[in-house]
């Protein structure tokens, strides 16, 4: 065997998923190259290989080095939502601040089949996309107004600048049920999960998706997710934690702070520079705190500009910054959360999609003249939720507009908090999405001021600026 360096690619055009995964998984106990291991498989002995080790020994990793792309159209936002809930996967979706929606773009659940609510869900469907396509042109104009047309700019150019602008307001009116693509990159191990996950969902459309996926799967990993089935614990599990859930006692007085830092480690920055120190000291972990309990603030300060000073935009920060962890209790819009749960490198635990929080309004619609057409179908949806509610609230999500509040319990570390604030408080970030960082960036620098001040705020704005700029009603 050859000792000089070589690095190659595996052509997925020319092996299959399972055949470079096995071959990965070999030279584990053999001396061969990649090269030459894969030339003694063959997808049925590949098969064997995963019946006999991933399948019957639980070396579940292996399958992690076969990736799939798959693709999904016209499934519905709610859908997507269960889809994008797997971590450990890659995704892109129709996005509803770059894409306008036709007016039939919606999912009707079977559930709803030859009963009574069907027409009633149909009408509230029809009356929020009828209503958003006729806010389009109207926040248009405003936009427009205040970022007038440029001396050598067309019609069409001029449009396409300010889209996302008028359509990122609109955007309020859009239910759960509208439609979406989305594109998803996945390794087999999380794949299969992910089908279990949406095999044991209440929903018939997701159930409905995961056997689709789990067919086209098939079709390439035909071993490495054969047995991914539902769930028992995962569905009973939600329906015990749902009967205690509900027995909790509701608060009378309303939402309260729509952004509360719930948890926090108050000396978690003295845990974080220690970290920061351990790989280089040569002593203990005990040592390492010791040594930054008893620093001087000047003293501290000099670690944490050696760990986080002259950061860029686009470094990541040392994984030391990972043990300072921050758990928040978040109210936002359902528009906001859709964006908030791309953020993977958390723990997110949103709460069922509702109306009972209420909505928010842009200012763009009442500076458009809008207010009522956008109040009349918002209040249209709450009470068709209400209904459809009482009797199956799964399948009445899919009526929840963008614009309803929605509770997320979130726990992320410093280095996350970091990138989510970089990323989402940018200019060019959504502006109900930019408040929610700016909130949570504001609450970090208050809880842990020292490190704090190393969070980036790119535009110099504060949260309750935008409030102000954005929103009549939050």
């Amino acid at each position: 065997m050859s000792s000089e360096r070589a690095v190659y690619l595996l052509d997925p055009k020319t092996l299959s998923p399972e055949t470079i995964a096995v071959t990965f998984a070999k030279t584990s106990r053999s001396p061969e190259s990649f090269r030459e291991i894969a030339a003694q498989l063959s997808d049925e002995k590949s098969a064997e290989f995963h019946e006999k080790w991933v399948v019957g020994y639980g070396h579940a990793s292996v399958a992690e080095h076969a990736v799939l792309h798959i693709a999904a159209e016209n499934i519905s936002r709610l859908a997507v939502e269960t889809l994008e809930s797997n971590r450990l996967a890659s995704y892109t979706e129709k996005s509803t601040r770059y894409q306008k929606w036709e007016p039939d773009s919606f999912h009707v659940p079977v559930e709803l089949d030859n009963h009574p609510l069907r027409q009633r869900y149909v009408e509230t469907c029809r009356l929020l996309f009828q209503t958003y396509q006729e806010a389009l042109p109207a926040v248009a104009r405003v936009i427009k107004e205040e970022n007038p047309r440029k001396a050598d700019e067309s019609e069409a150019a001029w449009d396409r600048r300010l889209r996302s602008r008028y359509v990122d307001v609109c955007r309020f009116l859009l239910p759960a049920a509208a439609q979406a693509n989305v594109g998803m990159t996945i390794n087999a191990r999380a794949l299969e999960h992910a089908i279990c996950k949406m095999l044991s969902h209440p929903l018939e459309e997701v159930r409905a998706l995961g056997t689709e996926i789990k067919a086209v799967a098939q079709a390439h990993v035909p071993t490495l997710v054969k047995y991914a089935d539902a769930n028992a614990y995962l569905i009973q599990a939600g329906q015990r934690l749902a009967d205690l859930g509900g027995q909790v006692q509701p608060d009378n007085i309303g939402t309260g702070d729509w952004c509360r830092l719930v948890d926090c480690n108050r000396d978690g920055e003295s845990h974080l520079l220690a970290a920061a120190l351990y790989r280089h000291s040569g002593e203990g972990y005990a040592q390492c705190l010791a040594a930054v309990q008893s620093a001087t603030p000047q003293e501290r300060a000099r670690i944490a500009e050696a760990l986080l000073g002259g950061l860029e935009r686009f470094d990541i920060p040392l994984r030391e910054t990972e043990n300072l962890t921050y758990t928040f209790d978040l109210v936002l819009d359902q528009g906001a959360y859709f964006e908030f749960k791309r953020h993977r490198m958390m723990s997110q635990t949103p709460q069922s999609l509702s109306t009972k929080l209420g909505y928010c309004i842009p200012r763009r619609i009442v500076q458009a003249g809008f207010e009522n057409s956008y109040r009349c179908a918002m209040e249209s949806a709450g009470e068709a939720y209400q209904e459809l509610a009482a009797w199956n609230s799964n399948a009445a999500a899919y009526l929840v507009p963008n614009g309803y509040r929605r509770r997320v319990l979130a726990s992320f570390n410093f280095r996350t908090a970091m990138h989510f604030v970089n990323l989402r408080a940018a200019a060019n970030a959504h502006f109900s999405l930019r408040r929610v960082a700016q909130r949570i960036a504001a609450e970090i620098r208050a809880a842990t001021p020292l490190l704090g001040e190393y969070l980036p705020n790119p535009t110099g704005e504060t949260w309750q600026q935008i409030e102000a700029d954005h929103f009549a009603r939050v």
